[in-house]
């Protein structure tokens, strides 16, 4: 069988990588020995992100050695939102599944999340109980960043869900067509309303490697969700000018009350001519704020990545 004989496309799996010479060979064979059970024609897509090891070419030979097997290789690292967005959205399956290639996730969760798909569930996520294996201060970090993005979004994120999951490809092709030039996916699939279910699991340690997340890119990654998932944290200056400036009134107040009983009133007066002056800057910056937001949204259009390579994807693809 070639590439091009791949008959109705039923499932896509998708497993970002970055120097994951220690995992390719044998996360593709797990998640192959979990496909062919469900029986349905499937299709594996790696997408490199600039590996320095020797993971491309190992998943080179995995690709001639399978058809089914395809390869993205960026022509830089474009971070862990672009890039497995990416490979996502030119994958072809009625159903998109992906994982990380380090087994953090187990793909014994695959047959499950295909289950609650053909039960009627749109996306299934795969929440993580725990992962014991990374360090107090990182699971702190992770927890914070969570509740900071459900605190501020604009709609409501799954706790513990990683994108480690199932999605159909209607649900993907929404997301896609918002043209987020850094893609929140768990966020975005989340924001087009579509059915959710939900599979908790359990990893206590992962069954091989390491994480490539640090302090640095977990603040990274708050970030890059926060700007792509949240009006309200560029609203956020107004609101506090709006604060600012009902203070003032009341100083102000203070002060009318103050020349009524004969008191001092430079004081009161002072004091809300600053407070008044404090609520313009920060009115002001609100508003410039939202309206970096609107050029933003009208002017989106940049390309998540640049490929340097595909391997056996159809010429047309």
């Amino acid at each position: 069988m070639t590439t091009l004989d791949l008959p109705d496309l039923i499932f896509s799996v998708v497993i970002p990588c970055r120097n994951e010479e220690a995992n390719v060979m044998a996360i593709a064979s797990s998640v192959i020995h979990e496909m062919e059970k469900i029986g349905e024609p499937f299709d594996l897509i790696f997408i490199d992100n600039a590996s320095t090891d020797t993971t491309v070419s190992l998943i080179r030979e995995l690709c001639r050695s399978d058809p089914r097997i395809k390869l993205i290789v960026n022509a830089r690292n474009f971070g862990q939102l672009r890039s497995p967005a990416h490979a996502i959205y030119q994958a072809r399956g009625k159903a998109i599944i992906s994982l990380c290639a380090d087994f953090q996730d187990p793909p014994e969760l695959i047959g499950p999340f295909v289950d609650r798909w053909r039960a009627g569930a749109d996306m299934v996520f795969g929440i993580r109980k725990s992962e014991n294996s990374s360090p107090t201060f990182l699971r702190w970090w992770r927890s914070l960043s969570y509740a900071f993005v459900a605190r501020f979004g604009d709609y409501p994120v799954i706790p513990n869900a990683t994108g480690f999951g199932l999605y159909d490809r209607k649900v993907v092709q929404a997301a896609a067509a918002l043209n987020e030039p850094e893609p929140f996916l768990r966020g975005m699939f989340v924001e087009t309303g579509y059915s959710i279910a939900t599979i908790p699991y359990s990893r206590p340690e992962r069954a091989r490697g390491i994480s490539n997340n640090n302090v640095f890119s977990l603040i990274d990654f708050t970030l890059s969700s926060l700007s792509g998932a949240s009006k309200r944290v560029l609203r956020a200056p107004f609101y506090i000018g709006t604060l600012f400036s009902m203070v003032a009134g009341l100083l102000a107040l203070m002060a009318i009350v103050a020349a009524l009983r004969s008191g001092a009133i430079m004081p009161w007066l002072v004091a809300a001519a600053i407070e008044f002056q404090i609520a313009l800057l920060f009115i002001f910056l609100g508003l410039q704020g939202d309206q970096v937001r609107v050029i933003s949204e009208r002017t989106r259009g940049t390309p998540l990545v640049v490929e340097r390579e595909r391997v056996n994807f159809p010429p047309e693809c």
